[in-house]
């Protein structure tokens, strides 16, 4: 089915041209989620919400962007409103800084997540890598989880976020340049 005609159905309130969208876009949705929020339960609920938004705004979809675009804009945003009320929960509770002055002590702090898509050989590394991931500051963890979870372009990031192209590439240098700090303690230890 061609987007115009999905987004004409959907605008329609077609459940099979809806069902066709949550076929299209349940997986990329849900990746986005774990990759941002690194909680299956809090991914799959996030990712139920995402698509009564989709399905409750559809309508006022002005199709100045791609459809995909403007999905994926939904799911960051969502997450990152997910993310703040979770912290403004924890804050409540006894304040506890996850940073430190040595990346692996702030690496250690944070959740013990293990992303379902990687091999099992590959699972502690991986655990290490999205710990590190979730220490990266919202829009530089959005970008990165975006181009190296999900392999959205730069083009498509900066129409997610609402950036400049060259934001997003500031945005991705930054996360590496802080990713490859948090890193570098656990890996000189662990991978000797």
């Amino acid at each position: 089915m061609e987007e115009k005609e999905l987004i004409l159905r959907l605008k329609k309130s077609d459940e099979i041209a809806f069902g066709f969208l949550v076929d299209l876009f349940s997986k990329k949705i849900y990746n986005t989620c774990v990759g941002l929020l690194q909680n299956l339960e809090d991914a799959e609920d996030v990712t139920q919400e995402i698509f009564l938004i989709i399905h409750l705004n559809i309508k006022d979809f002005k199709e100045e962007s791609s459809l995909s675009t403007w999905i994926y804009r939904i799911s960051v945003n969502k997450c990152l409103e997910f993310l703040r009320k979770k912290n403004r929960k924890k804050r409540s509770g006894i304040f506890r800084s996850i940073f430190s002055s040595e990346g692996e002590k702030a690496i250690e702090n944070h959740s013990d997540f293990s992303h379902p898509g990687i091999q099992l050989e590959n699972q502690e590394r991986s655990k290490v890598l999205f710990k590190a991931i979730g220490l990266l500051p919202a829009q530089q963890q959005t970008a990165y989880v975006l181009h190296k979870v999900e392999q959205v372009s730069y083009n498509e990031i900066a129409s997610i976020m609402q950036v400049s192209l060259s934001a997003v590439e500031s945005l991705l240098f930054r996360a590496k340049q802080n990713l490859k700090k948090y890193l570098s303690a656990y890996y000189q230890e662990n991978e000797k």
